[in-house]
Parts: structure tokens; C-alpha cells; sequence
């Protein structure tokens, strides 16, 4: 390759585009490659333990190469003097990850902006630097793809079901097929079986959290149990009681899963989506105003940012897999279908702050961009 030639490839036109990034406020940050293993295997489970590249500091600790740079950002953000503050940061680099016939190793580019209390103008202004991407690497008129967490979330809250359900179902919202399996298992939960052990089960449910935790700890502990599948005692005991708080509710009256269903399929142009979950709240008496004024107030902001609001397919049971993910998600794909990936994607994460250690909540929203896919698709500048 000749010098000419790599001056226009794909990390050119993806240093141009963090140079854009950075004149629009963003400043620029590189983080560690080799990171903590634990933040990512919590936050996504341990199915990605299988995915990511693991190994083990003299300590015992394990690290991994970073399989993406969300959690790096968010952590340099939290131990710097700035914590708390609203701050934006963009960033380039390597992500590692096992994906079957693709390179483990690509470059991906991104934004996450902390602390800004404009939740709404955030959101927006977020897509509107997503669009910039695929616009730079000349992808013209992506499908932009939309959800919002929040308006599930706020819907299961107004629902008469148990707390360790509610918590349940939100965290699934995200994980393809386990929300269908949820509300599955709510349905039957009155006619399935109870396990064996439903007695110990039921009677943990109703204990102090703390001294149920000590006592299953203790138990695994006697009985020579240290680690199951790479669960710690401490994480295997959570979920023992997990199962005991879902275990000993009640089951989901069918009525009350058609309307889950029923806001599940409502989708198709925002405004028109945000006119038929109002009707949905006054038919069903729920009191969805807060989460649905924020999603119309962010749809005021797309289009002041100049975003085809028409052209937006929104979707209430559209999720991005990690469940760190609590309000606005996006992703923006290949109209032509070229690549079946997205190209960029992102939203609103205001619980892993908190998660990775902040004392109060922290508002957060970013995306990533894929820089090999747009490379792949995108004419040259």
C-alpha cells in the first residue's frame, strides 16, 4: 500500500471524524486497552466470558482486552476530577471480541456524555453526531432505528406485579427471547411444578435480604462449593434468592399480559406511536405522562437538530442487549442491506455509573460507530 493510499483509507477518514467530534466540544480520550474483567462479565453476564480475551494479573485478578469502550470511558471518567460533572468525551481505537468469521479485532469510534441534566436535547444531539458518522463516510440516508427503555419501564412500574418481577422484566426488556420467556413463566406460574427445594425458596423470600445472602453464603460455603460455571459463591446466592422472590409471586393474569403485548407492538412513526401508547395509558388508567412528555420532548429536538423525524422507525420493544441501557436506545443500519450489522449504535445508560461505583446516579448517553462497516459500504470522500 502506498502512502497516498493509506492516508485515505478508513483510520484517516476515522481520525477526520474524531477531528469533527472535537470541534464539536468532544474531547478526545484514550484508554487503557487491558481493562478489569469483572465490570464487563457483570454488566453483560457471563455469556460474554466466552466472547472476550481473557488473562490473570499475579494477583488472580483477571483483565481482558476491552471488548468495547463505553465502560473503559465511564471508568476513566469516574476516577478523574471531573466526576460528577457534565463532560463530553470522543475517542478511536481497537475493541476486542470474538465474532465468529469477523476480525476479533476492529476499530470502533464513539461519544458518551456524562452529567448533562437535558436529557431530552442529549438524546437528540446524540443521534444527530451518529447521522454525522455515516454522512462523513458518505452512507446516505441510513434506516434509523429508535426505542426507549424508559417507556417500558415506567409501564411495568405502573403494573400491579412484584417488585423482583419488575426488576425482572426490565432487565430481560434488552436480551432477545428472554422477555417472551418472562412473561411465559409469570402466565403458567400458578400451574408449573414447584421445584424441590420451593420450601427453603419460600421461606427466604419473606428474610432480610442481608441475612438470606449470609445464610446461602454460609451453606455453599460448608458444603465445599467456591465457583459454578464461573459464578462466585456471593454471585451464586444472588441468584438463589432471585428465585426466591420470583418463585413466591403470584402468576400474571392473562389480561394484564395482552397489555404488555398490546404496548409491545406499537410502533412505526414517533408521533404517531406516542398518540397510540396516550390512548393505550387511558384506556388501560396508567399514569405514563412523565416518560411519554420526555418522549415527545425528544422528538421536538431531533427535528430542531434537523433530523427527518419521518424517517425515523420507532419501535416499543426494540432493546440493544446489555441491560445498563435504561431510556433513549438507538441504531442506524444500511438502507441497501450491505452489511446486516449497524453501523452505529448507542443511547442512554443514567444506572452504570452507579453500577461502576459513582456514589450518586449519573446521567449518561453515548453511542459507537463501527468504522470497518462504514469503511466497507461508504464512497470515497
Amino acid at each position: 500500500m502506498t502512502e497516498d493510499m493509506a492516508m485515505t483509507g478508513p483510520d484517516a477518514r476515522a481520525e477526520a471524524l474524531l477531528a469533527r467530534y472535537e470541534r464539536a466540544g468532544y474531547r478526545r480520550v484514550v484508554p487503557a486497552i487491558l481493562q478489569p474483567a469483572e465490570p464487563f462479565l457483570d454488566l453483560s453476564g457471563e455469556e460474554l466470558r466466552q466472547r472476550i480475551f481473557l488473562t490473570t494479573d499475579p494477583e488472580g485478578r483477571e483483565l481482558c482486552l476491552r471488548p468495547d469502550l463505553t465502560i473503559p470511558v465511564s471508568r476513566d471518567y469516574l476516577a478523574s476530577a471531573r466526576a460528577g460533572e457534565a463532560a463530553g468525551y470522543c475517542y478511536l481505537g481497537p475493541v476486542f471480541r470474538h465474532r465468529g468469521d469477523d476480525p476479533t479485532e476492529f476499530l470502533q469510534a464513539g461519544i458518551e456524555a456524562f452529567g448533562r441534566r437535558d436529557t431530552a436535547a442529549a438524546d437528540a444531539e446524540m443521534l444527530a453526531l451518529g447521522l454525522e458518522a455515516t454522512a462523513h463516510f458518505g452512507v446516505g440516508s441510513p434506516e434509523i432505528r429508535i426505542g426507549d427503555v424508559g417507556l417500558f419501564a415506567a409501564l411495568i412500574a405502573a403494573l400491579d406485579l412484584a417488585p423482583a418481577w419488575k426488576r425482572r422484566l426490565v432487565k430481560d426488556f434488552n436480551r432477545a427471547g428472554h422477555l417472551a420467556s418472562d412473561l411465559d413463566r409469570l402466565v403458567g406460574a400458578a400451574a408449573k411444578e414447584r421445584p424441590e427445594y420451593q420450601g427453603v425458596l419460600t421461606a427466604l423470600a419473606g428474610s432480610d435480604p442481608k441475612a438470606a445472602h449470609a445464610l446461602v453464603t454460609d451453606l455453599l460455603s460448608i458444603a465445599g462449593i467456591t465457583a459454578v460455571g464461573g459464578r462466585s459463591v456471593g454471585e451464586i446466592a444472588d441468584r438463589f434468592l432471585e428465585q426466591a422472590a420470583l418463585g413466591a409471586s403470584s402468576g400474571l393474569p392473562q389480561e394484564t399480559r395482552a397489555l404488555i403485548e398490546r404496548f409491545l407492538s406499537i410502533g412505526g412513526d414517533p408521533d404517531e406511536s406516542a398518540d397510540a401508547l396516550r390512548t393505550l395509558a387511558r384506556e388501560a388508567k396508567l399514569d405514563l405522562d412523565p416518560a411519554l412528555d420526555l418522549f415527545e420532548s425528544r422528538t421536538g429536538f431531533l427535528a430542531a437538530q434537523g433530523v427527518e423525524v419521518p424517517r425515523i422507525r420507532f419501535s416499543t420493544a426494540f432493546g440493544r442487549g446489555p441491560d445498563y441501557y435504561t431510556g433513549f436506545v438507538f441504531e442506524l443500519h444500511d438502507a441497501g442491506q450491505r452489511v446486516a450489522r449497524q453501523l452505529v449504535g448507542g443511547g442512554r445508560y443514567d444506572g452504570l455509573l452507579t453500577r461502576l461505583g459513582a456514589r450518586e446516579p449519573i446521567p449518561a448517553v453515548g453511542f459507537a460507530v463501527w468504522i470497518e462497516r462504514l469503511a466497507a459500504i461508504g464512497s470515497a470522500p
